[in-house]
């Protein structure tokens, strides 16, 4: 008898930031599977984005994680969206208070 495998436990998400190579633009996002989303953005695979219909091709500019869930990935998301160009790309947690 062989042991189970645990491919029901669900993939680790991320977020990701892609690059317009056409234009000077960012998007910022969330998946489990950031080959098949950037495939989706780029008109290769049904699924993508309205957004990102203008702006290609587009490259993965940086990716966050892996996140255990996708409510801890959300956050990551939206703390990204919040910074403009260049600054999404080297995007970094804020280290946890310190307090005594």
């Amino acid at each position: 008898m062989t042991a189970p495998t645990d491919d029901t436990r669900p993939s680790p998400w991320v977020v990701y930031v892609l690059v317009s190579e056409a234009e000077a633009h960012t998007y910022v996002g969330t998946t489990t599977d950031l080959s098949r989303r950037l495939e989706q953005h780029n008109g290769e695979r049904v699924g993508g984005a309205r957004r990102t219909t203008r702006g290609r091709p587009w490259t993965l500019g940086a990716s966050y994680g892996p996140y255990t869930d996708r409510s801890e990935a959300q956050r990551v998301e939206y703390a990204v969206k919040r910074l403009r160009g260049p600054a999404r790309l080297s995007w970094s947690p804020e280290p946890e208070d310190q307090t005594d």
